[in-house]
């Protein structure tokens, strides 16, 4: 018995150590790409870029699938990942410049709903630090419309203002620390939200870990990531019926980013009668009070007209609505985006109240896999998805039985081949490859859906 037991000891030890080197020179191998990453291309090197946002992925699946009881180790290499990040620009979206731009109008006394920044450049008084380079780094199309983010997410561009001052590249690290805070809020919520649905808490790293999120998030400086943070702390105290708690940090979700205004039908079957109305008066009195610093008459016309470029005149990297659009230019010879969507918006509330009347939403687990269907097939019906919108289908991906969204998280840096020409230009082979395998993706885990496994990590 002694004999059998030291040798068990013996290779339990040398299998811990084996894998301790594994997740060392994975971290190592991940630290190194995203330093490359990070400073060494341009949006217009494609393909050196999907190399290595590739062998990332393949770092990314090393880590996740031989690290499976590694909580704390893997939780450091995840914000270990993202520190590597914090001093470079970001290179593969240009947002980052109207962020600081409303910041600085926002400490100038200026309400960002009220100009366009190319108005107001040429009309204002008040000087803005590096007014000049960040009109030129936000491009025309920013600068040529008003400010489409709701009001926290203004107070954060105003927070990385203040501590960043005059520094372009001091408002990116004051910017990209709230998002690291916001993904380390992500996985301290989300792990309690696996444990209340006896789940793993090893599945929080398909988010935490993952290139795209790392990449679109702390690198990018997208703030869905902090949407997504005060969306989860709703949910954990929703979990915990603080009812009223819950609805004011939903309400802040929806005052960084929108989206979360798609998913209020599905609380109907959670809660009933005063209790439901509690939830959803609370929700959108906080969202709407959240405009009161910067509410003028001209604020809502200026704000919803901007939203809704994004369904009568914006176009990237879309499916169904691209087939809808070669349909329109066969029936009439032109771009029907104004008719088509007008629809789509019709469309998805049809989609929404199914989801919620129509299916179950009485469990949690439940209630997360038909949110992440929703948004799911809101994006299949999207006339623009950017890489980033995906972000909260890779958050509640661990929540449910479903893994496309991590597929999906991979497949759609293909997007970013369109920035590889001069003019803007994207391949439709790429689009049919990305689509194809997502689509497909779906379909057979739809047929072959399994139970979770509470101590199996997928």
């Amino acid at each position: 018995m002694g004999f059998n037991t030291s040798i068990k000891m013996q290779e339990t030890g040398f299998f811990y150590n084996n894998n301790k080197w594994v997740a060392s020179l994975l971290a190592v191998a991940s630290c190194v790409g995203y330093f490359c990453f990070s400073y060494g291309f341009e949006r217009v090197d494609f393909w050196s870029l999907w190399l290595l946002y590739s062998f990332l992925f393949l770092c990314f699946g090393g880590l996740y699938f031989t690290q499976k009881n590694q909580f704390l180790r893997l939780a450091a290499i995840g914000v270990l990942m993202r520190i590597i990040l914090l001093f470079s620009f970001p290179h593969l979206s240009q947002d980052f410049y109207r962020f600081i731009w409303d910041g600085q109008l926002i400490l100038n006394g200026i309400n960002p709903y009220l100009y366009t920044p190319n108005s107001l450049l040429e009309h204002a008084t008040i000087p803005l630090n590096n007014g000049a380079a960040l009109l030129q780094g936000m491009g025309e199309l920013s600068a040529n419309n008003f400010s489409n983010y709701p009001p926290v997410n203004q107070l954060s561009f105003l927070a990385a203002s203040f501590f960043g001052g005059s520094s372009i590249l001091g408002n990116v690290v004051a910017l990209r620390i709230q998002l690291i805070l916001a993904d380390i809020g992500v996985l301290w919520l989300g792990t309690k939200i696996l444990h209340k649905l006896q789940l793993s808490p090893h599945f929080i790293f398909l988010y935490f870990l993952n290139p795209f999120i790392i990449i679109e998030l702390t690198g990018n400086l997208h703030f869905e990531g902090l949407m997504m943070c005060y969306f989860i702390a709703s949910l954990y105290l929703l979990m915990q019926k603080r009812i009223i708690l819950a609805s004011v940090l939903l309400g802040a979700a929806i005052s960084v980013k929108l989206l979360p205004l798609l998913l209020l039908p599905l609380f109907f079957q959670q809660l009933r009668g005063s209790r439901l109305i509690l939830f959803y008066s609370i929700t959108l009195v906080t969202f709407c009070l959240s405009f009161l610093p910067f509410i003028e008459i001209q604020v809502f016309n200026n704000y919803t007209q901007t939203i809704g470029l994004w369904f009568n005149q914006f176009e990237f990297n879309a499916s169904f609505y691209y087939i809808a659009r070669k349909i329109g230019y066969a029936l009439s010879g032109y771009n029907q985006i104004g008719i088509i969507g007008q629809f789509i918006p019709l469309i998805v509330v049809l989609v929404v109240l199914g989801f919620a009347f129509l299916r179950s939403n009485k469990t949690f687990t439940q209630l997360l896999t038909n949110m992440l269907f929703v948004l799911t097939i809101y994006f299949l019906l999207s006339t623009t998805v950017h890489p980033w919108y995906l972000t909260s289908l890779v958050l509640l991906a661990p929540f449910t039985p479903f893994r496309f969204p991590i597929i999906w998280s991979y497949l759609i840096f293909l997007s970013y081949h369109a920035y590889r020409y001069p003019i803007f230009q994207e391949n439709t082979a790429f689009l049919i490859l990305q689509y194809g395998l997502v689509f497909g993706w779906i379909i057979w885990e739809l047929i072959n859906k399994k139970p979770f496994r509470k101590n199996k990590p997928l």
